[in-house]
């Protein structure tokens, strides 16, 4: 089942009168690897009916209890391997050997024995500062290599079983739905971390060479290039492009951003092809005008949001949607935006209008720019309405509101504009997904917000509620 690919995992459900998940697991491109690493979270967040939910996981324990009898077979294979010729047994017997060890590894992984100041901070629930998510991660990593046998290559299955023993074992520390993200980011960091000052490890040495990492190497002035060249793979992912390819693939977006009539499908594919080289840029804190030279498309908000759903799994744009229809009317009667000027041009503007779809939309941007006010948050760091922006953290410009003819939405980061926007619905979905795409930490004063945002967009169990005053 392990290398079953996405249309196999399709038909076995089709099989097991569970044709109606298939759409999904199209979309989300779950082949038979992802379909093992699968817990009780992701199957919640997959498959919306309880039944379902209960047959899919009961199935996935059943195939993985089989899968334990293969130590028998192992030892039966292993007895006759000594009397069978090696040219007999050869390749096929070693690959054998190599499949189960990994079934082994995964099938029997415990988190290691943290310190004791890192348990203290964990037995009272608290979420970890900076300093201490590191020891965390850094324990994780050399209790990795340890059970790799010394290896600093995991495959990507073995980042999932790793990061879902954490979040299992303390839930807490999944962050509104979006830590097994973070912190398989985290751990993947840690690992090309500890290869990069290696000199004499023979598969650290090889992989360096396999993927365009040269021994010697100085690192370039500029950061943008030296991104093109030093990417190092994942030994069973999909190896990363050399810098000549990788060249090829950015000069290519390049040229296509120019033009006016675009081949979409072709733009797509190219940035799902040199997402690895983006999200490393990302990762180490290249400067922004270096990534939007090398990949302009994500200055359009269709490549934003796919980039977020690349992320996360999220259509950000239809759960924004969602979420301003379900909350614009009780944002608008809360006591607390009352007086709001937002609420009062509001209420002006209903007066001049009669058509329901007009109305509605009204609503719907009063409700998006009212957000900070309900929460208590500062609202210049959030949208700045008729005026300049002057926060450098992802911020929306937004002028006349409420004029149907003249009303102008934009994305503003580090005080430039990055997109053009057409509503308040992509306005709000194009400023969460900037803070996640490019990495940047959102500011204490606009927190609550953008918490309430997150944790409707990830569909967290228990959503931050709006204030009731």
């Amino acid at each position: 089942m392990e290398s079953w690919s996405v249309e196999q995992v399709c038909n076995w459900l089709k099989q097991r009168n569970l044709g109606e998940l298939v759409p999904k697991f199209r979309e989300e491109e779950i082949s038979g690897a992802a379909l093992l690493a699968l817990n009780d979270r992701m199957v919640q967040q997959l498959v919306k009916k309880i039944g379902h939910q209960a047959v899919l996981m009961d199935l996935i324990k059943k195939y993985q209890q089989q899968k334990s009898g293969l130590e028998s077979l192992t030892y039966c294979c292993e007895t006759a391997s000594q009397k069978l010729p090696e040219v007999i047994c050869g390749k096929n017997l070693k690959s054998f050997f190599a499949r189960h060890k990994m079934l082994q590894w995964t099938s029997s992984y415990a988190l290691p024995d943290f310190p004791y100041d890192v348990k203290c901070i964990l037995a009272e629930k608290k979420c970890p500062d900076h300093s201490m998510r590191i020891r965390i991660i850094e324990f994780l990593q050399a209790d990795m290599t340890k059970y790799l046998e010394g290896s600093l290559y995991p495959n990507s299955q073995q980042y999932n079983i790793v990061v879902n023993a954490l979040l299992q074992a303390y839930p807490f520390l999944d962050e509104d739905g979006n830590g097994f993200l973070l912190w398989k980011r985290a751990l993947k960091d840690r690992f090309k971390y500890v290869r990069r000052p290696i000199e004499d490890d023979e598969q650290v040495l090889r992989n360096k060479c396999k993927f365009g990492h040269r021994r010697g190497q100085s690192r370039k002035s500029s950061f943008a290039e030296n991104t093109l060249y030093d990417v190092q793979g994942q030994v069973e992912e999909e190896p990363a492009l050399k810098g000549s390819a990788m060249d090829l693939h950015i000069k290519w977006l390049n040229q296509e951003y120019m033009k006016t009539q675009r081949n979409w499908e072709e733009v797509d594919n190219r940035m799902n092809v040199t997402i690895e080289i983006r999200r490393k840029m990302i990762s180490d804190k290249a400067p922004l005008k270096d990534i939007l030279r090398l990949f302009p498309f994500l200055r359009c908000p269709y490549q934003l949001f796919r980039e977020f759903q690349l992320l996360t799994h999220m259509d950000i744009y239809k759960k924004t949607v969602e979420i301003l229809e379900i909350y614009s009317e009780n944002i608008l009667s809360l006591y607390v935006v009352r007086n709001n000027p937002i609420n009062i041009m509001l209420q002006e503007n209903l007066k001049q209008n009669t058509e329901e779809d007009v109305l509605k939309y009204m609503k719907m941007t009063a409700a998006c720019l009212l957000l900070p006010e309900v929460f208590g948050d500062d609202s210049s760091l959030f949208a700045a309405v008729n005026e300049e922006v002057k926060a450098v953290t992802p911020v929306l410009e937004v002028k006349n509101p409420f004029n149907m003819n003249s009303c102008e939405f934009a994305l503003y980061i580090e005080r430039e504009e990055l997109a053009q926007l057409d509503d308040c619905t992509m306005a709000l979905a194009a400023l969460v997904a900037a803070f996640h795409v490019f990495d940047i930490p959102c500011p204490k004063r606009i927190h609550r917000t953008l918490n309430f945002l997150e944790s409707l967009v990830f569909e967290v169990r228990n959503p931050a509620p709006l204030p009731k005053t």
